[in-house]
């Protein structure tokens, strides 16, 4: 686990698009933090760093956009559904297809992948700052949060919290 303490939108922007250059094809991001935490911001700075050259805007009302990139990336805001309705839906068909940033991860239930890096968003003490959480669940997450936190660790950010 490891948490970073972000003082901005665009803080918050670098920090998604240093984790995009990262990521690779079938890896799975999932964002969690109440409405207004940043879950989309992370995912515009990872839009950035996979290379996608239009605006990445939350799917709520749609559920999945799909944009290219150096990989396809494909984002899926689960706000209003139940598990039932992800799996009838057949939503984890995208699952090992691209990246996959998933918003509100918390409905997949038991349709939670296995593998994954799994980012809270709070709200900090001061007003524009967010806590970071990052958990990483299987070998190649876990790469990739340890590559993450290497790319960070000149960053001007606030502070870093976490062995």
């Amino acid at each position: 686990m490891w948490q970073v303490v972000v003082d901005s939108a665009a803080a918050t922007v670098e920090l998604g698009r240093s984790l995009g250059e990262l990521l690779a094809n079938g890896d799975i991001i999932l964002l969690s933090g109440g409405l207004g935490s940043g879950k989309t911001t992370l995912t515009q700075g990872i839009a950035v760093g996979l290379g996608v050259g239009e605006p990445v805007t939350s799917p709520s009302f749609t559920l999945v956009h799909e944009y290219a990139g150096r990989l396809p990336l494909y984002h899926l805001d689960l706000y209003r559904l139940d598990p039932e309705a992800v799996w009838e839906l057949g939503l984890v068909e995208y699952f090992g297809r691209g990246v996959v940033v998933v918003e509100w991860p918390e409905r997949l239930g038991a349709l939670l992948p296995r593998e994954h890096l799994w980012v809270d968003l709070q709200p900090g003490a001061e007003e524009n700052e967010r806590l970071v959480w990052w958990r990483a669940k299987g070998s190649r997450h876990r790469r990739l949060l340890k590559e993450l936190r290497c790319r960070c660790a000149s960053w001007a950010l606030k502070r870093q919290v976490g062995p």
